[in-house]
């Protein structure tokens, strides 16, 4: 199974929108998993076990080695999309109120345009402007409130992360290594893993001895949240508009808020409910504006 890099104006089938839609849902359930399921104060450990055996299954499984040219955009991909996300993703997770954490990243789909704008000199739609800052209102309405916690930290990280990917995706996208998708994600995943190794190393405290439900919950996060999501992110990336595969990453923060009032009980006022609403209609604009420009 090889998918290939979308290097030619095909049509955007509506399944891609939704196989795509379906990475950041995936992603939005990591914070209750680490918050509820894992051992504490150990993100390294927790994005290092989530991605180093994903990526070495797909590397072993497409058993196809990069082009030499390649090689430094690959590394630089796979720092920004996986080793440094990962790493500031679960420091974020570890610090910040469950979704505090995502809503922080909803800023991504602005960088994303800042960087075609400013880079590629391609102005976005009003439409898609508007649409990007409404999800940015819509995400403080749905979590902030006077209780918030505002962790240094965990803000720093947060921002940061949502940095990295909006870098990650705009160059995995700007690039075109040519690869197979599967191929794509699973050397990322590899790399990013070797990354955050040494921090888990030097920096965790050694895993105490684990629970089957810890280790079902590492098993979710590395088989569900970083190989399959993943798989479904990149190819994302190589077909959709690099603007709406970042607006669909505010689906992550809106996953985590509602997994948290259906799971964990956590109460959501009238504001967090328009927050929800205003979030959906603001993904759903910047999809719909691209299927009809396209």
């Amino acid at each position: 199974m090889k998918i290939k890099m979308n290097t030619t104006a095909e049509p955007v089938r509506w399944y891609d929108f939704l196989f795509t839609a379906l990475a950041p849902v995936i992603w939005g359930s990591t914070y209750i998993i680490t918050s509820e399921l894992l051992p504490s104060g150990r993100p390294f450990t927790a994005a290092l076990i989530r991605v180093l055996p994903a990526g070495l299954l797909l590397v072993l499984l497409m058993r196809q080695t990069p082009l030499r040219q390649h090689w430094m955009r690959l590394v630089i991909l796979s720092a920004l999309n996986i080793g440094a996300f990962q790493a500031l993703l679960f420091v974020a997770a570890y610090r910040l109120p469950g979704g505090l954490a995502a809503v922080l990243g909803a800023i991504q789909p602005l960088m994303v345009m800042a960087l075609v704008w400013l880079v590629d000199k391609k102005s976005p739609a009003h439409t898609t402007l508007l649409a990007a800052i409404a999800g940015v209102v819509g995400m403080a309405l749905l979590l902030v409130s006077p209780q918030t916690v505002f962790e240094p930290i965990g803000i720093a990280a947060a921002l940061l992360g949502a940095a990295c990917m909006a870098g990650g995706v705009w160059l995995t996208r700007r690039w075109q290594l040519g690869m197979p998708v599967l191929t794509l994600t699973g050397w990322q995943l590899l790399l990013g893993g070797l990354m955050l190794a040494p921090l888990a190393w030097l920096v965790d405290e050694p895993l105490p001895t684990l629970t089957p439900t810890a280790l079902a919950a590492y098993a979710y996060l590395c088989i569900a949240g970083a190989l399959l999501a993943y798989v479904l992110w990149f190819r994302g990336v190589t077909r959709l508009p690099v603007v709406n595969v970042a607006s669909l990453g505010l689906l992550s923060p809106l996953t985590a808020v509602v997994l948290g009032w259906a799971v964990l009980n956590q109460s959501m006022s009238g504001s967090a409910l328009a927050g929800v609403i205003v979030v959906l209609v603001s993904v759903f604009a910047v999809q719909w504006t691209a299927a009809r420009s396209r």
